[in-house]
């Protein structure tokens, strides 16, 4: 029986964002979209959904008038992220 695969980062997105992430130390939300693709709102979304897993910290302020929002992978989202990996690797061999 195959373990299932994290939900939260069985997504195209997300798994997109947390990739990004994964080789960085930290990327704003203007970056992230830019290698994404993704739309504004769909991105403000799927990181919210990541931060709510306790995967990526978030960090919003603001540069003069310019709201910048920052975001960092965490040790349990490189966790989440290596044992997503080993589950599909799991799911290949067949």
């Amino acid at each position: 029986m195959f373990k299932p695969l994290d939900p939260i980062l069985h997504s195209e997105l997300r798994l997109a964002v947390m990739s990004l992430l994964l080789g960085l130390e930290e990327a704003d939300f203007v970056y992230i979209k830019e290698q994404t693709g993704a739309t504004a709102g769909n991105l403000s979304v799927q990181i919210d959904k990541l931060s709510n897993a306790g995967y990526i910290e978030v960090e919003k302020k603001f540069e003069g008038k310019r709201p910048c929002t920052t975001c960092r992978i965490t040790q349990k989202g490189v966790e989440a992220f290596d044992n997503y990996v080993e589950t599909l690797k799991e799911y290949v061999k067949f």
